[in-house]
């Protein structure tokens, strides 16, 4: 499994009006995330779709437990708990306050897609070269 961790603060921008993050910015929180775990793997969005693949979400499950408030630092937590099947790519995510309490869990599901056709395609060669060294046993 692959996991890795991004630390973030919680900007006023994102608050309603008694100072807890909206519930609509942890969608973006887990994209930041996972764009910086996929960076830290040598794998960039932008690489990507200029060699005609783009990673849209499929799937986004989110439970909160515990509100994250205006200007708290907290860390999410990412995993790849499996390598892609097929086009599909799973991610795992926990958000942790200051204090390492759970927060937030969450679960995504992206489909490597053609950017000319939209279609599904299988995942790029040097994606897979990237993930499997953690999942060899």
């Amino acid at each position: 499994m692959f996991v890795t961790t991004h630390k973030m603060r919680v900007r006023y921008a994102e608050t309603d009006q008694m100072g807890y993050a909206y519930y609509g910015t942890y969608s973006t929180y887990f994209e930041v995330a996972r764009v910086e775990a996929l960076r830290s793997l040598s794998i960039r969005y932008a690489d990507m779709e200029a060699n005609g693949i783009m990673l849209p979400v499929r799937d986004v499950a989110i439970r909160y437990r515990r509100p994250l408030k205006y200007d708290s630092m907290f860390t999410v937590t990412t995993e790849i708990p499996k390598l892609p099947e097929g086009s599909r790519l799973f991610f795992r995510y926990q958000i942790h306050d200051e204090a390492g309490e759970l927060c937030t869990e969450a679960e995504t599901t992206l489909v490597f897609a053609s950017t000319e056709t939209g279609r599904p395609v299988a995942p790029p060669p040097d994606v897979l070269e990237a993930l499997t060294p953690f999942f060899t046993e």
